[in-house]
């Protein structure tokens, strides 16, 4: 298992689909995992430090772990099948016993961000996902990263409404 942060999210530009960008601590190599605007939405706003005034589902999901005296312990982006990414959060019960629990990486990752887990990827998922080698492709990189820059979490905002 490799261990990954998240760099950052960004649009699709040939269809506008938000993408979740992980990449290793020595930022070679980078995974994008395309998502939905909702989870996107969910992201951005741990990533730009952003308090809702009421729970979202993902912090509803992290509270009752909390009060149920669990503990989110880590996320895996376990497999990829047909371009179609799985993951598992790993939940350690008030017993020291771990959980799986079969989810989207999209939702995993948000729980991740907010329970401050950390996120793995499964050796397997690197080999077959279509990686960025920032050595090799490092024109692209550098376009992708100034993309994630400039990415606000206002360019989320009209997927989504208030409640």
């Amino acid at each position: 298992m490799i261990q990954m942060t998240v760099g950052g999210l960004g649009f699709d530009p040939r269809n506008l689909s938000p993408v979740v960008l992980l990449r290793d601590p020595e930022e070679l190599n980078f995974l994008p995992i395309w998502i939905g605007v909702f989870e996107a939405a969910s992201i951005a706003t741990v990533l730009q430090g952003i308090l809702p005034p009421r729970p979202m589902t993902h912090d509803l999901f992290k509270e009752t772990v909390e009060k149920l005296k669990g503990k989110i312990s880590r996320i895996i982006i376990s497999d990829v099948k047909e371009g179609t990414f799985f993951s598992v959060i790993e939940i350690m019960g008030s017993d020291g016993k771990i959980i799986p629990i079969d989810a989207r990486p999209s939702d995993s990752i948000a729980l991740a961000l907010r329970a401050e887990a950390p996120i793995f990827v499964s050796e397997n998922v690197m080999m077959q996902a279509k990686l960025v080698n920032s050595e090799k492709d490092a024109e692209e990189t550098q376009k992708f990263k100034e993309f994630i820059n400039n990415l606000k979490p206002e360019d989320f905002t009209k997927y989504y409404k208030k409640d």
